[in-house]
């Protein structure tokens, strides 16, 4: 396997994986806690 292929999985899973977190948030409607630079950021399910 090249190292591109593995680039390519590696990227792919974690697109499932994000999307996958999305929906688990929605459905238990609880707050996605994300960092953007030094500051913590709680977005509420409905407006993800």
């Amino acid at each position: 396997m090249k190292n591109q292929e593995i680039k390519e999985k590696i990227l792919d899973g974690l697109k499932l994986t994000y999307s996958r977190l999305i929906e688990f948030k929605k459905q238990k409607k609880t707050r996605l806690v994300i960092q953007r630079g030094d500051e913590i950021i709680k977005i509420s399910p409905e407006n993800l």
